[in-house]
């Protein structure tokens, strides 16, 4: 639950002018403050020029913490009965040590007063100063015109006065603090009172201003802020943005940390253009294996609103937001999952989302779920649903909840290969529609029974594999059509039984070779495959979860051709096909992987998707083809891990009897072991109508032929870039732009990225009502205050696939 303290997402330059504490002494140069230069020695990930390193100590220890040893040129004593040490003269107390040439030690012998320029050491701590005074019988002590430098932290400053008070905590008056390398003034905070309290792991200023490059750019009354990684209370680091939506953007966050096991923030923010939100988290842990969130937003009376092209507005509404999550474990067989997220309408992360992950955030999801996993059986039992955010949001684009589902499936298995499997679910189905406002195929809620015993055999001895199957589908419905018109003699409590027969098989052969001298094992991999399934009428039949599925690889492997229960493809198919594995002989290591293979039919495929009739005269066409031909295309995949930064991967779907390829997908990906850089070249092709799932509206209504090129570079230890460019060949646009540069020094980080973005507003068959949109995130850290507050945007990860923020 670690929470870093002090983040940005906007430059401040220039937020205020100055105001604050009055200056503190000219730094001292760094060759005065332990500081050395790297050299040969410098590690390859190091960002500050060098580091400090603090020197031995030039007196041995007293027997005692409380023996005072001590070493002079000379020494007198006064008037009054001190002694007065001249010289080199050097004082230790237990782990304190000074430096002066002239000490006076009074009659007492419990102070000494230091003329300077002195230096006074602690563990860690080196202290300069003109002037001051120790305690010889405690810890306390004072410096005027200090300059310290704390080693460990890598931060350093300067003050008017600096005391040590007996207690531990550092008192610094007019004084500055900073992690940046000494002569560097990039950023400081100046403060008329500085406490640090190493201890407790944070410091606190009054009167405080930040300044960036000598230039004040913010200012607290008060201000609390850590000075190692350990979570503390106190303002976290500001959101400062602008939009043409919003104007100006200001979020001022505050971090409680309330006790080890749950803290909050609480984040107001205010938008000129739309007015003030608040917003808060607060997170808890349970224990070790229990934890979770909740979290919100609320934004009453937006000024702005959000104008669409139907007229409908936001302008005058509230808008918020809240999201609940707990992960948990009951036993160590039992799992549970809950989640719950809502907004005030569609548009809300289109208006304040704060980074590209989530500004495309297409849903909030709502869960209960509890896991229990057996030696034989899972079961589970869940509530679960989703907000769509599309706004406005139509009845037919609203999901299904399920209401509940109760699942239970069972696997046996025997020595002889012999295994069953007893596979339940029972679900209702419900969705908050007016049935007269959706296609008849979706008025219908209610409840699906369906249960799916099947028994198998396999055999798979190293040379090969042997697995006939057979499995049974028992479905029942009882349904709910709300008198929806046209729905007139449909059978409320339909039911269907489908068996499904599968035989499949395959051989191993194995050789040694060799290329370019290093060793291989090839292995050459037949496989043969049969399924049936019968057809069955289920046109009048609800779709609920379910959505024809594209062609792929595997499923010339499989008897299923939907997702989900509401269809059962019907299918008479043998499919064959040859893989072949290049393994080296050293690890083991798969190095090449070719496949190829195809399905015949033998009869016509009957059953279709529910929306079959509104399909435009494109998909329709393509579909009855699919549904029709006796072939499938020849599939053939390629994998090869050319070295262990280069790897390539080809997919082709040919169709021999229309002499065309349906899809094909290449990619070529420099992934560097190191993690330094990675680029990403694509292409992909897809006729129109290959892809059958989704609705409507999602099918894409033209060929894709795009190009997709993607890189994140970590040139030096302080500089990163990445980048996108998805072009749209077919309609000659680009899809996606994106530039993104991080600057990593020893004291700060800035990342700023840019992307421009179309969006198809849920409707990619056509793009007449795409829209082009643009971006900029800017994100300014200043280290030794908290770190990295805001994670890095998730978008990023899946824009750049092998993309990994702690590595760029």
């Amino acid at each position: 639950m670690g929470q870093r303290l002090f983040w940005t997402a906007a430059s401040l330059t220039g937020l205020l002018t100055s105001i604050g504490a009055q200056a503190a002494p000219e730094p001292l140069p760094a060759d005065q403050l332990d500081w050395q230069p790297w050299g040969a020695d410098r590690p390859g990930d190091a960002l500050c020029r060098g580091h400090y390193v603090m020197p031995e100590y030039r007196l041995a220890p007293g027997k005692t913490t409380s023996q005072i040893r001590s070493s002079a040129d000379n020494a007198d004593y006064g008037l009054d009965g001190q002694t007065i040490l001249n010289g080199d003269v050097v004082l230790r107390r237990g782990d304190q040590q000074v430096e002066d040439s002239r000490v006076t030690v009074n009659k007492a012998r419990t102070q000494a007063t230091l003329d300077g320029p002195l230096t006074w050491r602690r563990p860690g701590v080196l202290v300069r100063g003109s002037d001051g005074q120790v305690s010889l019988v405690s810890d306390a002590a004072h410096v005027d015109q200090a300059h310290y430098v704390v080693h460990d932290q890598h931060i350093r400053g300067d003050a008017d006065r600096l005391a040590r008070l007996k207690d531990g905590r550092y008192r610094l008056t007019s004084a500055t603090y900073t992690s940046c390398d000494p002569q560097s003034s990039l950023w400081k905070i100046v403060g008329s009172d500085v406490t640090l309290n190493r201890e407790k792991g944070y410091g606190t200023a009054t009167n405080a201003r930040l300044e960036v490059e000598d230039v004040p750019v913010f200012y607290w009354p008060w201000v609390r802020f850590p000075i190692d990684d350990r979570r503390q209370s106190g303002f976290l680091w500001p959101t400062v943005g602008f939009s043409g939506d919003n104007g100006l953007d200001y979020a001022q966050p505050y971090y409680l940390n309330l006790a080890p096991n749950y803290d909050a923030t609480i984040t107001p923010r205010y938008m000129v253009n739309r007015g003030a939100m608040l917003g808060g988290q607060f997170r808890y842990l349970i224990d070790e294996n229990n934890a979770g969130f909740i979290e919100g937003n609320y934004l009453p009376d937006d000024q702005q609103g959000t104008d669409e092209d139907n007229g409908d507005d936001l302008k005058g509404e509230d808008r918020w937001l809240f999201r609940f999550a707990q992960n948990g474990q009951l036993n160590d067989r039992t799992l549970y999952n809950l989640r719950y997220g809502a907004a005030s309408d569609g548009n809300y992360f289109d208006d304040f989302g704060q980074t590209f992950g989530e500004k495309d955030t297409d849903n909030l999801e709502r869960l209960a779920r509890i896991d229990y996993a057996g030696s034989a059986w899972h079961l589970q039992a869940r509530a679960r649903g989703y907000q769509k955010m599309d706004y406005p949001l139509r009845d037919d684009d609203k999901p299904f909840y399920e209401l509940p589902a109760l699942i239970a499936n069972g696997s046996w298995r025997q020595d002889s290969g012999l295994y069953e499997e007893w596979n339940t679910s029972a679900i209702n189905f419900w969705r908050d529609v007016e049935a007269d406002n959706v296609p008849i195929r979706e008025a219908a809620t209610g409840t699906r029974l369906n249960l799916a015993p099947a028994i198998g055999y396999r055999r798979s001895p190293s040379w090969g594999f042997f697995e006939p199957r057979m499995q049974l589908m028992y479905t029942q419905y009882d349904l709910d059509w709300h008198n929806r018109n046209g729905a007139e003699g449909r059978d409320d409590t339909p039911d269907r039984t489908v068996p499904i027969y599968s035989v499949d098989s395959g051989l191993i052969f194995e050789r040694e070779t060799s290329f370019f001298g290093d060793g291989y094992r090839q292995t050459l991999e037949p496989r043969l495959y049969y399924a049936y399934v019968p057809y069955r009428d289920q046109s009048d039949y609800p779709e609920f979860d379910t959505d024809e599925q594209p062609l792929s690889y595997g499923q010339l492997w499989s008897p299923f051709r939907f997702s989900g229960i509401d269809r059962i493809g019907d299918v008479n198919k043998v499919s064959y096909g040859v893989a072949s594995r290049f393994l080296e002989d050293d690890t083991g290591r798969e190095r090449l992987a070719l496949s190829i293979g195809q399905s015949h039919y033998f009869e016509n495929r009957r059953v279709v998707d529910a929306q079959y009739d509104n399909l435009n005269d494109t998909y329709r066409d393509e579909l009855d083809y699919r549904n029709h031909r006796d072939e499938s295309p020849v599939i053939g995949q390629l994998d090869w891990q050319i070295t262990d930064a280069w790897s390539a991967r080809q997919a082709l779907f040919y169709d021999t009897h229309r002499d065309r390829t349906e899809k094909s997908a290449s990619y070529l990906r420099y992934h560097d072991p190191e993690g330094g850089l990675v680029l990403n070249l694509g292409y992909r092709w897809e006729v129109e109508g290959f892809d059958p799932s989704g609705d409507n509206d999602d099918r894409l209504g033209y060929n894709r032929d795009e190009y997709d090129v993607s890189f994140a570079w970590k040139a030096t230890p302080g500089i990163s870039l990445l980048g996108r460019y998805l072009y749209d060949q077919t309609n000659s646009r680009s899809l996606e732009k994106l530039a993104g540069i991080r600057f990593d020094d020893c004291c700060y980080g800035v990342e700023v990225a840019w992307r421009e973005w179309v969006d198809d507003d849920d409707s990619a068959n056509t793009i007449e009502d795409d829209e082009t949109k643009r971006g900029i995130f800017l994100r300014f850290v200043l280290k030794g205050l908290g770190g990295l507050g805001t994670p890095p945007d998730s978008y990023y990860a899946d824009a750049i696939p092998g993309y990994r923020p702690d590595r760029f």
